[in-house]
């Protein structure tokens, strides 16, 4: 009989509170130095690429987790690991709250975090709770009206970077969302699959390798970016190649989806990605003891806008939707948004009006967000049935900047993340008058391609451009040990007039024909390119 009781009491013990979900930080990483001197054993040659030409130097953020400490907590009887994020060194664990407690008594661990703030202040009790779950459906408006996705192109004046040529070749979008149903056979994407430009991905919801399944949101941002049909619609970056991860559980809302989408983002530093897209944001759970307030929207406090801000400090920039909260009680931005290093996309419609629903700033700091605005109210996107529509919501608006982001780093490869940044909110039409609703406005990219040009500064070592200004001809002189490289001349509107392959040391550009005035030179040669002005006279 005492046996009896005694299992039933502990059956209460265990199933009387509720299950709790933390962070358990660790103190260090044993071998931290192996893992510096071997840099592949961390990261792939392309994203040690992307780190040299910003010149980013590793740290301990880029070292895996000891796995002797990952090994111990899991086997800690009432903890189940259910992510883990090596930029933070830390493992994402659910179990009750006394069990997790102990976890602090370890000799390698630094401190436990509770998702419920409230269980960190000493003392404090935990209860069960009955909670409601929080709506999580996309706030979107399907309306199927064929036509043109020229409007949410040309608004960016992204048409002179495709008619340049800058379409995203050569750079990685790495997007993070809800899944990619369709992706794999409907003839949107068959461009991109036909031209292997899909590299890959991984489902960290359901811990598979089937990234084309679940909910439709993450195909329909793809399509924005990489989508193709002829007439109907046409990404702002159809060359550039994707990782699709997906991360977002749309049956529930818990603190474990910030989780998975840092460790995507880490999948993308490791893998190379240029660019993050994420339509997602964090602000109520199911749980309200989860939620954040508006207090958090501080760019450090919730823990994928930590991981957002350090994806940055890796070289790459990180594009994250504002919300649709807008129109609502709690108009602010959500987490990652509120991330001090996110590029946060609001939304406009098609008169480039701010659209209602878009979130609005500033972050609870004090920062400027938005940071840009784009076409989110009717935008063109293809569905996972391969029928072209429109649809509303920061969620394409974000998309739809990321692909020019890539198409124009395309342009100027040699540019570090902050800059690339920098130029394309100081292209935008409220740069000197942000507010709100519409942070520093829409991006004008043919104006952020004539200021890279007329701007960026590298190393001109025994080089020399003459007469300058000029009336009639240019010459280009190189160091005698140059290589092979290519001249071209642009119009002040960005547009390509004149283009030159050499490889002797003087090169000769007649621009007799041209009006006078400002035009610019790129010289691309080695691993450098060399940007500069030209006046015609």
């Amino acid at each position: 009989m005492k046996k009896t009781i005694l299992i039933i009491v502990l059956i209460i013990s265990a199933f009387g509170y509720s299950q709790e979900d933390a962070w358990v930080y660790f103190k260090d990483k044993p071998n931290s130095q192996y893992y510096l001197a071997n840099p592949l054993q961390m990261l792939s040659q392309r994203a040690l690429n992307r780190r040299a030409i910003q010149n980013i130097q590793l740290d301990l953020k880029d070292v895996p987790i000891h796995q002797p400490y990952i090994d111990q907590i899991t086997a800690t009887p009432g903890i189940t690991v259910k992510a883990s994020s090596k930029w933070m060194n830390c493992l994402h664990i659910r179990g009750t709250q006394a069990v997790i407690q102990t976890l602090s008594l370890l000799s390698f661990v630094d401190h436990v975090s509770f998702a419920n703030v409230t269980l960190n202040r000493v003392g404090k009790t935990s209860n069960s709770t009955n909670y409601a779950a929080v709506n999580k459906e996309l706030e979107t408006q399907v309306t199927y009206n064929y036509g043109t996705s020229g409007n949410q192109i040309q608004m960016l004046n992204g048409n002179y970077l495709h008619q340049q040529n800058y379409t995203g070749t050569g750079k990685v979008i790495a997007i993070l969302d809800a899944g990619f149903p369709g992706v794999d056979i409907v003839s949107p994407f068959q461009r991109l699959r036909d031209n292997n430009q899909i590299l890959g991905g991984y489902n960290f919801v359901d811990r598979s390798n089937n990234f084309y399944a679940m909910n439709s949101h993450g195909t329909q941002v793809l399509s924005t970016m990489g989508g193709y049909v002829d007439n109907q619609l046409v990404g702002t970056a159809p060359d550039a190649s994707y990782y699709l991860f997906v991360t977002e559980d749309t049956t529930s809302e818990t603190p474990l989806e910030e989780s998975l989408w840092v460790e995507a983002a880490e999948m993308a530093d490791k893998f190379g990605a240029d660019v993050i897209n994420s339509s997602l944001g964090y602000f109520d759970f199911d749980n309200p003891n989860y939620s954040y307030t508006y207090n958090n929207m501080n760019g450090t406090t919730a823990f994928c806008s930590r991981g957002a801000n350090i994806a940055f400090t890796r070289g790459m920039v990180v594009v994250v939707s504002a919300g649709n909260s807008g129109n609502t009680s709690n108009p602010h931005i959500s987490a990652p948004a509120d991330a001090t290093n996110a590029f946060t996309v609001g939304a406009v419609n098609s008169l480039r009006n701010y659209a209602s629903f878009s979130s609005i700033g500033p972050s609870f700091d004090g920062r400027i967000k938005p940071d840009v605005m784009a076409q989110g109210q009717s935008a063109v996107v293809a569905m996972p049935s391969g029928v072209v529509a429109t649809n509303s919501g920061t969620s394409f608006s974000g998309p739809i900047i990321a692909g020019m982001v890539a198409s124009f780093w395309q342009a100027f490869p040699n540019l570090t993340n902050s800059r690339v940044v920098q130029l394309i909110k100081e292209s935008s039409d409220h740069f000197t008058n942000p507010n709100e609703q519409y942070g520093f406005g829409i991006p004008n990219f043919q104006l952020a391609l004539s200021n890279a040009l007329a701007n960026n500064q590298f190393s001109t070592e025994g080089f020399f451009v003459y007469p300058n200004p000029f009336s009639e001809e240019v010459t280009f002189s190189f160091p005698t040990n140059s290589i092979s490289r290519e001249i071209c001349i642009y119009n002040s509107l960005g547009q390509q007039i004149a283009r030159k392959n050499s490889d002797s040391r003087l090169d000769v550009i007649s621009l007799q024909s041209f009006e006078n005035g400002m035009y610019f030179y790129k010289i691309a040669y080695a691993n450098e390119t060399i940007t500069g002005k030209l006046i015609k006279k």
